[in-house]
C-alpha cells in the first residue's frame, strides 16, 4: 500500500479537527488603497467612472460579497468624488450590512429602471467616460449602452485586472491560510481511501473537513477522479468506485473570506505501473521547473512554454495534443479560482511581486490515465515562493 493511504475512517479522521484561528481581514486602509489605485490606472485610460457588478470585483473593492442576477447591484466610482452604491431599493438593509466602504447610495424601486438610474448618476458627475467591468453581464452593459447613448463605454479591464493581481501581504495571508486548510484536507483524504469508496463519499468527506477547519462554506469545489477517469481533466459524469491499484486524482478548494485554494494530488491506491510511475516523474520535473524559471519580467507564457519543453524532451507533444498538456500549465488566483493573468501561450503580460498563480502542467494519456500535480506560488523580488510544498512521492504524497 502506497504510503499514507487508507486505513482510516471518515469518522476518525474528521474527530479532531477544530477551526483554524482565521487570519486578519482585508481593513479599511487597504481598501481606500484599492480605491486610490483604481482611479489612478482609470486616468491612465482616459476613464471618467467605473462600473463593478456584484461579484469578486465588487467583493474587493466594497466588501459586498453577492452574487450577479438580473437585479443590478453595482459600485460607480468617480476619478473624483464618493462612489455611488446603486441597488434595489428592498435590499438596502443587506446592503448596509453587508458594505465596509462610505458610499451613497442610490436606490431603484422594482418597476424602475436601474439603467436610468445609473446614466443620470454619471450625467450628474460629468462623466463622459466609463469603464466597464470585464465579467459585467451583456445585459447590463446593453441597459447603460441605451440609458446613456453619448457615454463612451471603455473596456475596464485595466483598471480591474491592474488592482486584483497584486496581491497585498494580507490578501497573501488568507489565500496562505485556505491553501494549507485544503493541503490538510487531502491528508485525511487519502487516509480514508478503501476497495469500494466512491468518488461520492470521498467528495463529501472534503467538504466535511473543510468545514470543520472553518472554511468559508466547506469545499468551494471538488473533483474527485479515479482510473481512466482522471485521463479527463475535469473528469467524467457519474460515480466511481476504487479498485486496488487505482490511480487517484483529487483536485479540490476552499475559500477563506472569499480568498481561494485550488490544489490538486495525484497518487495511486496500492502500487503503481512503470508507466504511471514515469509518467509522475515527468509531471513533477515540469512542474518543478515552470517554478524554476519564475521571476520578475519575464512573460507568463514562458512559464508555459518551460513546462511543455520538459514533456517534448519525455516525448510528450509540445503543443496542446495528446498525449500531453491539453490546457494552460497555471491560471492567476485570489477572489476568484481562476483570474487573470494566465500562465499560458499569448499572455505576454510580465511577471510582478504580488502575482499568485497555479502550477499544474497536466499530463493526460487518452483514456488511459492523467497525472495533475497542482500547487500555488506567489511571484517575489528575485523569484517564486511556494504556498504549499509540492507532491515529494509517488508512493508517500504526504510524507513519511
Amino acid at each position: 500500500m502506497t504510503h499514507g493511504i487508507g486505513g482510516s475512517t471518515a469518522d476518525e479522521q474528521l474527530a479532531d479537527l477544530k477551526p483554524w484561528p482565521k487570519a486578519p481581514a482585508i481593513g479599511p486602509e487597504e481598501r481606500a488603497a484599492r480605491m486610490a489605485r483604481a482611479r489612478e490606472l482609470m486616468d491612465q485610460i482616459g476613464a471618467d467612472a467605473l462600473i463593478i457588478g456584484a461579484g469578486p470585483s465588487l467583493r474587493y473593492f466594497t466588501g459586498v460579497a453577492w452574487n450577479a442576477t438580473e437585479r443590478l447591484v453595482a459600485m460607480v466610482l468617480p476619478r473624483q468624488g464618493a462612489p455611488k452604491m446603486i441597488c434595489p431599493r428592498f435590499e438596502l438593509g443587506s446592503l448596509q450590512a453587508a458594505l465596509l466602504i462610505e458610499a451613497d447610495l442610490l436606490l431603484w424601486e422594482e418597476h424602475e429602471s436601474p439603467y436610468a438610474l445609473t446614466a443620470k448618476a454619471l450625467a450628474d458627475l460629468g462623466a463622459t467616460s466609463l469603464a466597464i467591468d470585464p465579467a459585467l453581464p451583456f445585459f447590463v452593459f446593453n441597459g447603460l449602452r441605451l440609458a446613456a447613448p453619448d457615454l463612451a463605454l471603455l473596456d475596464g479591464a485595466p483598471v480591474v485586472d491592474g488592482c486584483r493581481m497584486i496581491k497585498s501581504p494580507a490578501e497573501l495571508a488568507l489565500m496562505s491560510q485556505a491553501k494549507a486548510m485544503t493541503l490538510e484536507v487531502h491528508r485525511r483524504a487519502a487516509r480514508i481511501l478503501a476497495p469500494g469508496i466512491t468518488t461520492t463519499e470521498v467528495g463529501r468527506f472534503i467538504d466535511q473537513a473543510h468545514r470543520a477547519l472553518g472554511a468559508d462554506d466547506g469545499a468551494s469545489f471538488c473533483a474527485v477522479q479515479f482510473g481512466v477517469a482522471s485521463a479527463y481533466p475535469h473528469g467524467l459524469p457519474g460515480e466511481q468506485s476504487l479498485a486496488q491499484d487505482e490511480l487517484v486524482l483529487i483536485d479540490t478548494g476552499c475559500r477563506v473570506q472569499g480568498y481561494n485554494s485550488d490544489i490538486t494530488r495525484t497518487y495511486v491506491f496500492g502500487q503503481p505501473t512503470q508507466e504511471q510511475a514515469r509518467v509522475w516523474a515527468v509531471e513533477k520535473r515540469a512542474q518543478a521547473a515552470a517554478f524554476a524559471a519564475v521571476k520578475p519580467g519575464v512573460p507568463c507564457e514562458e512559464i508555459d512554454a518551460v513546462a511543455r519543453r520538459v514533456l517534448a524532451a519525455e516525448g510528450f507533444s509540445p503543443d496542446y495534443d495528446l498525449p500531453g498538456l491539453p490546457h494552460r500549465t497555471g491560471h492567476g488566483i485570489g477572489l476568484s479560482i481562476h483570474e487573470a493573468p494566465y500562465l499560458v501561450r499569448g499572455d505576454k503580460t510580465p511577471l510582478a511581486p504580488g502575482m499568485c498563480f497555479s502550477n499544474e502542467p497536466m499530463i493526460v494519456i487518452p483514456e488511459t490515465f492523467g497525472v495533475r500535480l497542482e500547487d500555488h506560488f506567489h511571484v517575489t523580488q528575485d523569484g517564486a515562493a511556494w504556498f504549499t510544498q509540492p507532491q515529494d512521492s509517488l508512493d508517500a504524497p504526504f510524507g513519511r
